[in-house]
């Protein structure tokens, strides 16, 4: 059963909600706290000239945040437990197909099938808006980028409480670039553009570039980058298409369908798909408060449930989701079609980027972007390790002291998603065989 969506307005775009179930004057304390009189938009700098950590920090006024409290406190907003039962799903989400579940959860009443109320999701702009809405409690459903939840739960900054409840799908990730560039090395001297940090972009984007002799530089201030370095910044996911064609970057690495646009419209190409690089890897994760995972373990497990029914109707219904969560069809995604469609099905036996070698990896036989909700808990450690590896604008100290078994014990909440599947079918029902379901080695792969 479809729901028939009005075309939206600004309403629910980024936009804070005045009706959403935060207590107000809390909420409203925090984003103060967050906006500050001075404040300006992160977005609108990381759309000319890039967003380093330290910025971000200091512009969207998380650290003043944390230091007042509000990232240990606001799981009690928007959907603590309280006496009056279940909480309303608020979703908070990125206009990216990573968002797909779910944006299809709601859409397809996938949440509604195991009794969830959900709102309708609310579009944001960038990671630093999200982050902003999840903390003060204006969303208590988001996906985040899985090593920004990272950071997010154990850095020096932040004491956000968060927890992974399930994978928002694998892979659906590249490497876009000019089309003069047909190798790593042609990146030397350039600049590059990442969504965060703390993404699994900017790791893999790293470890691509010191595999081919390149030595990342974060500073974007810089005069001056040598020809076996490359210069990253931060910029949002929607204005990455845009700096490309304009000549600014020499590429971006971001989720799709960005990269499908920059494909379609700004004249650049892939150079490599992260998927290739590392085999069926997350990107973006369901993230809730602990607070409330804790506080409502059957309404958790519910919100689980209809993650995974919508993970496998886009498995099965690709182009038909693409329409579903269009321009022209729901309008969760601003985009149209044609570029939603290209990034969850054009892929496979696809010659001309097995030509180029954006495809290296074709015997690993897996999609453009895949769907499967389990959090592998080697995924987790193995990310840990990488992280540390990863140059950030900022102090990044912390990861040095994490233990990458512990991590993965504590950041990420098992038994709902796990529960959801089982009831769903289990791993095959994902075409994963049952001994692989819950327990895999890593696989990276040049």
């Amino acid at each position: 059963m479809t729901r028939n969506h009005d075309s939206r307005g600004d309403d629910r775009t980024h936009g804070h909600d005045p009706d959403h179930d935060a207590d107000p004057d809390v909420a409203a304390s925090a984003r103060d706290l967050v906006g500050g009189s001075g404040w300006r938009n992160p977005s609108e700098k990381a759309r000319t000239s890039g967003l380093s950590r330290r910025e971000f920090m200091k512009e969207s006024g998380l650290a003043s945040l944390a230091a007042a409290g509000v990232g240990s406190t606001a799981g009690c907003l928007g959907g603590g437990s309280g006496d009056d039962g279940p909480p309303t799903a608020e979703i908070g989400y990125l206009p990216i197909t990573d968002s797909a579940p779910l944006l299809t959860g709601y859409a397809n009443d996938h949440f509604a099938d195991h009794g969830v109320d959900a709102a309708e999701p609310t579009l944001f702009r960038g990671w630093s808006d999200l982050a902003e809405a999840f903390l003060s409690g204006e969303v208590n459903v988001a996906h985040f980028l899985m090593p920004m939840t990272v950071w997010m739960r154990y850095g020096d900054e932040l004491d956000a409480n968060v927890q992974v409840v399930a994978w928002d799908h694998t892979d659906g990730s590249a490497l876009t670039v000019q089309q003069e560039i047909d190798e790593w090395e042609d990146l030397g001297g350039g600049t590059v553009a990442v969504p965060f940090w703390y993404s699994i972009h900017n790791v893999i984007l790293q470890m691509g570039l010191r595999e081919h002799g390149l030595t990342p530089r974060t500073d974007s201030s810089a005069d001056e980058v040598a020809d076996d370095e490359v210069n990253l910044v931060v910029t949002p996911p929607p204005d990455m298409p845009a700096a490309l064609e304009n000549g600014s970057i020499e590429g971006y690495i971001v989720a799709e369908p960005f990269n499908a646009i920059g494909e379609l419209d700004a004249g650049g190409k892939v150079l490599r798909f992260t998927g290739d690089v590392w085999r069926e890897h997350a990107c973006c994760v369901v993230v809730m408060r602990e607070e409330l995972v804790e506080a409502q373990p059957e309404w958790t497990t519910d919100v689980m449930s209809g993650i995974v029914d919508a993970q496998q109707y886009l498995r099965e219904n690709r182009s038909e989701a693409a329409q579903l969560l269009s321009s022209e069809g729901s309008g969760l995604l601003p985009q149209g079609p044609a570029p939603i469609d290209r990034a969850l099905t054009h892929y496979d036996e696809h010659e001309p980027y097995l030509e180029s070698g954006a495809i290296r990896n074709a015997d690993w036989d897996i999609d453009r972007i895949g769907f499967y909700p389990y959090p592998y808990p080697s995924y987790t450690e193995e990310l840990v390790r990488r992280m540390r590896e990863t140059r950030v604008e900022g102090e990044d100290a912390f990861l040095d002291e994490l233990a990458p078994a512990e991590v993965a014990d504590d950041l990420v909440a098992y038994d709902p998603v796990r529960t959801a599947l089982e009831e769903a079918g289990g791993p095959p029902a994902f075409d994963v065989p049952e001994d692989d379901g819950y327990e895999r080695q890593e696989t990276i792969r040049f």
